[in-house]
């Protein structure tokens, strides 16, 4: 037996009952955050839960992880929840319980929020040296759902040893991508949680700095609402340039971001893979290079 599977024998993994004798002051900081509704919660989880997750984080050399390596980004992605090690399986079924459900649209405020048991662009992601995403809102709608209106996004950072000069650090912008609000580094058991909408920038888009064999580690979960009236199109992640970009670097920036709007396109409506995409995102990124 696991220690992760005892440890939920004796009390679930996410602590209900702490969180909620918070919840009334955590939900006003939840609305009152800038840019964008959104909160930090430190410590999110026991610490040997935590722990066992990062311990079990798979390595980056493994075949399953897909790789996005473009213009606009550079990390792995895992979206399969059945490869992920048991510790991270059990972590991500947590999160897309009806209990998890139901305390997260009350932090937020957003009633009758939906799970995804797919992990439609989630899932686990990590970033080795050189590794970035760059400012961006996300994609508005699930791609095989498409009366689901992306609602929230959480992001567990998997990170015992991370060190600030090694940077990776999210970065939420202001919605005219004058300047940075504020950032956060990806420690162990932090969780970022905030609305996603077509003002949501965020990213961390600066290249990475840590050693070879550290990557930034993730686990992240994006939740939706019904959407039944379609009153504005589906959009897909669209990417900014910073003011210190340059013209050339944002030319890049815009042209890749035509590029991935054209392939979710054409995703929702054929089925492609994320498989599919990193590759012919790759080709493009490539024969953009300067």
């Amino acid at each position: 037996m696991s220690c992760l599977k005892a440890l939920d024998e004796v009390a679930p993994l996410v602590d209900y009952q702490r969180w909620n004798l918070r919840l009334s002051h955590l939900v006003r900081q939840y609305a009152g955050n800038h840019p964008v509704p959104h909160i930090l919660l430190p410590d999110f989880l026991a610490y040997e839960v935590a722990s066992q997750a990062a311990r079990e984080f798979p390595r980056a050399d493994k075949r399953s992880w897909t790789q996005y390596r473009h213009r606009n980004e550079n990390k792995l992605g895992m979206a399969k929840r059945e490869l992920f090690p048991s510790s991270l399986r059990a972590l991500a079924d947590e999160l897309n319980t009806p209990r998890f459900l139901a305390w997260l649209s009350r932090l937020t405020g957003i009633a009758g929020l939906l799970a995804d048991p797919s992990l439609e662009g989630g899932g686990l992601h990590q970033a080795g040296p050189g590794g970035f995403l760059n400012l961006h809102t996300d994609f508005s709608h699930h791609h095989y759902h498409k009366d689901w209106k992306r609602r929230v996004n959480l992001i567990l950072y998997l990170n015992p040893a991370w060190r600030q000069e090694w940077g990776g650090s999210i970065e939420l912008w202001d919605a005219k991508t004058k300047r940075c609000v504020v950032k956060y580094p990806p420690l162990l058991n932090h969780v970022l949680i905030f609305n996603t909408d077509e003002r949501s920038l965020h990213g961390f888009p600066e290249p990475l700095c840590c050693p070879k064999g550290e990557s930034r580690k993730s686990l992240a979960l994006y939740y939706y609402s019904l959407d039944r009236s379609r009153r504005i199109a589906p959009s897909s992640t669209r990417y900014r340039a910073r003011p210190s970009d340059g013209l050339g670097k944002s030319a890049l920036i815009c042209l890749d971001r035509v590029a991935v709007e054209w392939y979710s396109r054409a995703k929702a409506r054929f089925g492609f893979s994320d498989e599919f995409a990193s590759r012919i995102l790759g080709l493009i990124s490539r024969k953009n290079e300067p």
